[in-house]
Formats: C-alpha cells, structure tokens, sequence
C-alpha cells in the first residue's frame, strides 16, 4: 500500500504487511537518515504496538511527523486489510 503524507518532508510512505506484522516499510522523501533508521527498527514489528509508540509524534510544531503519518498508513493498511 502507498500513503501520500500530509504535513511532512516526505511524500509517500509504502507498507506492506503480513497480517498484522510489518513487513517492510519504505518513506520516499523526508530526512533520509531518519526515515531509514524509522523503517529500519519497525520492521517485523506488530502494527497496533507501533501505531501506539508513534501516533502523535510532532515535528517542529507541525501537529505530524514522518512517524505520525507512518501510524496513520499503519492504521489504513490495517482497515484496507480487515474489509478485503
């Protein structure tokens, strides 16, 4: 799944998904070092214990951050997966 980030240096964030274990996760843009290190240390995590560790994550006041969006494409890849 492609996310088109909102708020952020980085522009999409792909997903992918083994039920609810991160398979791989892939920012296209933003603070590459970062964004790296960020898909680096989610991998083969679970979802739902990622989207709780991320989710409201700010950046320089901008109310989102590459992690919080990342909790946000966790989140719909994770409903586009249950209604499949």
């Amino acid at each position: 799944m492609t996310y088109q980030t909102r708020g952020t240096c980085s522009r999409f964030i792909e997903v992918e998904l083994d039920g609810e274990t991160i398979r791989e996760v892939t920012f296209i843009g933003g603070c590459s070092g970062n964004t790296q290190g960020v898909a680096k240390l989610v991998k083969g995590q679970n979802a739902r214990q990622v989207i709780d560790l991320l989710e409201g994550t700010d950046c320089a006041g901008r109310g989102t951050s590459c992690p919080d969006q990342l909790a946000k494409a966790l989140r719909l890849a994770l409903e586009e997966q249950k209604s499949a």
